[in-house]
């Protein structure tokens, strides 16, 4: 339908030190996913703090890292929990969406974790998978489970600012990361076993309206991570396929970077010192890729 789009080139930044990819093979997070996945760590959810400092997850050994602006890891926090994503709060909190317990808070001072929303009433989740913070501090997440084609009951929640919880969706098969557009009129969605990006648009009175797929992928194992750059283009990481894409707002490809090793891109932010950095977590490889981008990022609700 379209022709194939330029490629942006792009070179590993940092690799996770063996020392710290000790999972045991019979994880159980593992022992229910398809076989061919990363064993031994699984690196997601990349943010940015305000000094700079990469910080993402290891969900297989529980863990909580960051990296100096030199590519060097250090471990923050390990605990009892599978670490899915992690985004920052503009109060410096630090947010993890845990597929073991919910939603969780990481104190950057203490390196403390405790949990901040377990369950919605007397539900609990199926597992937590990534979340975004939108700029009037309203709180977006998926809650993916081993949901999929034939258990298409995931859910999008939002807990406002106030506090209050909503379920926006609860028919996806497998949503994981998320974003909202420019104006944040509505969400990108990643529906990995549907192997598409949704499109959420809010509705005037809080709820959702006219949901519809915006992009349908092929190939690898769908999409996982999702960004946005400054001027509105959607960037997709295609976990299995060792790519992300580059849309532009109508939807049309514009841009491919293709991992120089490994297939797992799960995920990916915006950083360096003019945000153009792209940031790619690959998981078979445990490393953190780096691209030049032409545009920046949109700026985070941690830097707003």
């Amino acid at each position: 339908m379209f022709a194939p789009p330029p490629e942006i080139p792009c070179a590993v930044f940092a690799r996770l030190p063996d020392s710290l990819r000790n999972a045991d093979a019979s994880h159980e997070w593992v022992a229910a996913q398809p076989a061919g996945g990363p064993e031994r760590s699984l690196l997601e959810g990349p943010s940015f703090d305000r000094n700079g400092d990469l910080w993402c997850v290891d969900l297989l050994n529980g863990r909580i890292l960051k990296l100096s602006p030199g590519g060097e890891f250090s471990v923050v926090a390990r605990y009892d929990g599978w670490p899915n994503g992690l985004k920052i709060h503009r109060d410096g909190r630090v947010f993890i969406a845990d597929h073991k317990h919910g939603l969780m808070v990481l104190d950057p001072a203490s390196g403390a974790v405790r949990p901040w929303l377990e369950r919605v009433g007397v539900e609990r989740f199926k597992g937590v998978n990534d979340l975004f913070f939108a700029a009037n501090g309203d709180l977006y997440f998926t809650d993916q489970g081993l949901t999929d084609l034939h258990d298409p009951s995931g859910r999008l929640l939002r807990v406002r600012a106030d506090g209050r919880i909503d379920c926006l969706l609860d028919n996806i098969p497998s949503p994981n990361g998320l974003v909202m557009n420019a104006d944040e009129s509505a969400l990108y969605l990643a529906v990995t076993r549907a192997n598409a990006v949704w499109r959420v648009p809010l509705a005037r009175d809080g709820g959702v309206v006219k949901v519809g797929t915006f992009i349908q992928l092929s190939g690898g194992g769908g999409p996982d991570g999702l960004a946005l750059d400054a001027e509105g283009r959607l960037l997709v990481a295609h976990v299995g396929m060792g790519s992300v894409w580059v849309f532009d707002a109508r939807g049309e490809p514009v841009g491919r970077i293709r991992a120089p090793e490994g297939a797992f891109t799960t995920n990916l932010a915006f950083g360096g010192p003019d945000n153009r950095s792209l940031f790619i977590t690959e998981s078979a490889s445990a490393t953190i890729l780096r691209a030049e981008m032409p545009t920046p990022g949109k700026t985070m609700f941690s830097h707003q």
